[in-house]
């Protein structure tokens, strides 16, 4: 399917991806609503640590470990990306620290994916996550795009229905979310997604930091707050504190700080949504006019430059880059017989 600039394009989601894909189709003359039922920054992509971190992701999540490639590809997108917001790429790096026999398990690591061993990973980078959120909104509301708070109950080419009854004009509805649109409500493809929720505890710095710290079983992200993170409960979509959940990641991080008073620190809550095979699903629904960009698991922030360039291409009707087979919405589906 390929549309013409002045489309009229409902975005679903004020995320990472649903933010980019607003910004880079607004700049390219769509016409862009997004629909979120959450204030601004009170999702996932706003708890997030703002990690660009290919190598660490490939080396402590087992569902990253086959796309480091990918990852790199999407990384490398950023310095353009965050130069034409004025967003600050934290390129500090990951340091490893913990006891000499996890190290050398996560050396082992390295040497299997190829990369270069040591106890500081430079290429790994970061964003701040809620000031990268608000500057993409204000640079799509700049380029024409509008932004309301309201849920996505429906759409047919033409027709967008909202839970508070409305019904809106238009013609290709982006799903970029994937907390509230799971199990193919708005779109077969959906029911490939599971939901993961994490924690991230938020307490004051012991010092003054520009690395994030990579432990057993936690990262450390520097920031007025330091970011202590993060669970993965899989299949798991409340967004409810959970004590239980948390202990272990207290736990790890005292191991590493151990003078770090975490009584007081606050706990954030998001609930992202995964693919089996990790990466976003991107490309056309079986579901006319739906466009899907969802399903980032942990890596909603690295993806969303190359995530936001592919739906533009799908909409163009231009070249989608050499990810697409690896993303393709439609991977998942039983083949016909």
């Amino acid at each position: 399917m390929t549309v013409q600039s002045g489309v009229r394009v409902a975005v679903a989601g004020a995320g990472a991806f649903g933010s980019a894909v607003a910004l880079r189709l607004a700049r390219g003359g769509a016409d862009v609503t997004v629909f979120d039922p959450a204030p601004p920054g009170q999702n996932a992509s706003g708890v997030a640590a703002g990690m660009l971190a290919p190598v660490s992701e490939a080396l402590f999540d087992p569902a990253s470990r086959d796309h480091l490639d990918v990852m790199r590809r999407a990384r490398d997108l950023w310095p353009a990306f965050a130069d034409s917001l004025g967003i600050a790429l934290g390129l500090a790096g990951v340091r490893i620290q913990g006891s000499d026999a996890w190290r050398g398990e996560v050396e082992a690591k390295l040497r299997d994916l190829g990369v270069p061993v040591t106890d500081h990973i430079t290429e790994d980078w970061r964003i701040d996550a809620l000031g990268s959120l608000a500057a993409m909104r204000a640079a799509a509301e700049n380029a024409g795009a509008a932004f309301e708070q309201a849920e996505v109950t429906g759409f047919a080419p033409g027709a967008l229905d909202l839970a508070d009854g409305r019904t809106l004009a238009f013609d290709v509805l982006v799903l970029a979310t994937g907390p509230g649109a799971r199990g193919g409500r708005l779109a077969p493809e959906t029911a490939a997604l599971a939901p993961v929720k994490g924690q991230i505890l938020r307490a004051t710095p012991l010092q003054t930091e520009e690395t994030v710290v990579r432990g057993e079983g936690v990262y450390m992200a520097p920031g007025e707050l330091l970011a202590i993170g993060a669970t993965m409960e899989a299949d798991r979509d409340d967004l409810t504190p959970d004590a239980e959940a948390t202990s272990t990641l207290r736990a790890a991080a005292k191991a590493l700080r151990p003078d770090m008073n975490l009584d007081d620190a606050r706990v954030d809550v998001g609930v992202r949504a995964t693919t089996p095979d990790g990466l976003p699903l991107v490309g056309w629904s079986r579901a006319p006019g739906v466009l899907l960009a969802v399903g980032a698991r942990r890596n909603g922030w690295l993806f969303a430059p190359l995530v936001a360039d592919m739906a533009a291409a799908y909409l163009n009707g231009d070249n989608l880059g050499p990810d697409a087979a690896a993303m393709d919405a439609r991977r998942f589906e039983e083949p016909e017989t």
